[in-house]
């Protein structure tokens, strides 16, 4: 991959992580209804999709340090 691939890549992933933590909110916010298991359905896929985001932000962090040493 070439340098500027790699910081595409970054660049990307890192978007990725704060769309994660938006879209784990919104799950949360709107698919909760108005049942107790509904509730906790939309409050556990909420916690699971953000926890996508520390992941995307740890690959950012990766993908940016290694277009660096491809200098």
């Amino acid at each position: 991959m070439t340098q500027t691939q790699l910081k595409r890549l970054s660049d990307l992933c890192f978007v990725l992580g704060f769309l994660s933590i938006l879209a784990s909110i919104a799950i949360w916010f709107f698919t909760g209804g108005r049942e107790p298991l509904t509730q906790a359905h939309a409050e556990r896929f909420g916690i699971f999709v953000g926890l996508w985001a520390p992941t995307f932000f740890i690959l950012s962090n990766r993908f940016s340090r290694y277009a660096e040493k491809t200098v």
